[in-house]
């Protein structure tokens, strides 16, 4: 484990850059995409430097997966956009302090990362030969990956359409769940525990679903983004929040 010192020295240079980067283009949003390119290129380095075995390359397939896959998907949002909403609520909400707050916000993120740098480790460096538990990893990890690539793209094509303006996307798998790209992410760091069967401290390894799903469903995911969509639909939101459940899916319930 003596790897994740160098991983958190890397992780907060990543977000030192990320910090200059949206300071000098004015907007927040350029933080995400350095920090899921930054946990994803770190992932990798990790697991070919640290792990045992064939596993580690399939890992880091895995790791750097997803990392492309959302943080292109972020890097075309924040280029083509305006910023975030989250980052524009800490703007407002910071003032003339909001570049000092942002740069300590983006180290307590690198933190983040590098807690869940640690079950991509642990899942490297299983020495159990492949068996079921990696064909469920694999089928988990694809079906995410797959799964929040398909909610990003019928968000997009929802708020593409201008008859859409000021509505509520309830369709496809947002008629399932308000937020089926968090489902798809925490599905996604369901894979490493399975990976990491076998291996020393690999019940460590479930601190990644486990964690990625306090921070979507507590703390910086679904709270902020349901205030402001609450902020910017009113009541259409709240018709839209009695109908669908906010995370488990289920079948859109019919009614006001």
């Amino acid at each position: 484990m003596i790897l994740l010192l160098p991983a958190w020295i890397a992780l907060a240079l990543v977000m030192v850059a990320a910090w200059a980067h949206q300071r000098r283009a004015g907007n927040g949003g350029w933080a995400d995409v350095y920090w899921s390119l930054g946990l994803g290129a770190c992932g990798v380095a990790l697991t070919l430097a640290g792990g045992d075995g064939p596993r580690s390359w399939l890992v880091a397939a895995a790791i750097g997966l997803w990392s492309a896959r959302l943080g292109g998907y972020i890097l075309l949002r924040t280029r083509r956009g305006p910023e975030d909403t989250r980052y524009a609520q800490f703007r407002q909400e910071w003032g003339a302090a909001f570049q000092t707050r942002m740069f300590w916000f983006l180290q307590i993120q690198a933190l983040a990362a590098l807690v869940l740098v640690l079950p991509v480790l642990l899942a490297a460096r299983s020495p159990r030969p492949f068996g079921w538990p990696d064909a469920v990893a694999i089928a988990i990890l694809l079906l995410a990956v797959m799964g929040e690539a398909l909610a990003d793209h019928q968000m997009h094509a929802f708020r593409r359409d201008p008859a859409n303006r000021g509505k509520v996307c309830d369709t496809g798998l947002w008629g399932w769940s308000r937020h089926p790209n968090y489902v798809c992410e925490v599905a996604h760091w369901l894979a490493y525990p399975l990976f990491a069967i076998g291996g020393e401290w690999s019940w460590l390894a479930w601190i990644g679903p486990v964690f990625m799903y306090w921070l979507i469903v507590h703390v910086s995911g679904i709270p902020p983004l349901e205030a402001q969509m609450l902020r910017s639909r009113g009541e259409a939101y709240r018709a839209y929040q009695r109908r669908v459940p906010a995370f488990l899916p289920f079948p859109k319930r019919t009614g006001p």
